[in-house]
C-alpha cells in the first residue's frame, strides 16, 4: 500500500532547511519577530517579548534538526506542528493590522490556510521512513 507522502523522502530534509532558516532567521533579526509577537503572549509566560521571540526561533531550530534524524524525528514534527499551532494567533494578528508590518494584506490572508497545510506536511514527513527504520 503507498502511502501519499509530499516530496517524498525528501520532505524532511526540505522541511529542516525551511525550520532551521527561519528560526535563525529569529536570532539575525529579532526585531522583525518582536513586532510580531501578541502583546499577551510576553507577561506572566516570559519576561518580554524578546523572549518569546528567541524561543520560538529556539524552537524552530531544534524542531528543523530533529527532523533530519530518524530517532528524534516523530519528536520534532509533533513539536513542530504544535509550535506552528501556537503561533497562528500571531499570524491571525498580522492579517488583521497588514498596515503595521509593510506587507500586502493579500499575503498574509492567503498564508492562513497555508498553515494547517503545513502542520499537515510536517506531521508527514518521515513517517513511512521511520516504521521501515524501526522494522528492519
Amino acid at each position: 500500500m503507498t502511502h501519499f507522502r509530499p516530496l517524498g523522502a525528501a520532505a524532511p530534509y526540505l522541511l529542516a532547511a525551511l525550520f532551521v532558516g527561519a528560526g535563525t532567521l529569529h536570532f539575525v533579526r529579532p526585531q522583525t519577530y518582536d513586532t510580531i509577537v501578541p502583546q499577551w503572549a510576553a507577561p506572566g509566560l516570559l519576561p518580554n517579548v524578546r523572549s518569546v521571540t528567541l524561543l520560538s526561533g529556539a524552537a524552530e531550530v531544534a524542531g528543523g534538526l530533529g527532523l533530519l534524524f530518524p530517532l528524534t524525528r516523530t519528536a520534532a514534527r509533533w513539536g513542530l506542528a504544535l509550535l506552528l499551532l501556537a503561533v497562528f494567533p500571531a499570524n491571525l494578528a498580522m492579517a488583521q493590522q497588514p498596515e503595521k508590518y509593510g506587507l500586502p494584506a493579500w499575503a498574509l490572508w492567503a498564508r492562513l490556510p497555508l498553515q494547517p497545510l503545513l502542520i499537515w506536511w510536517v506531521l508527514r514527513a518521515g513517517r513511512s521512513g521511520n516504521r521501515r527504520a524501526l522494522s528492519g
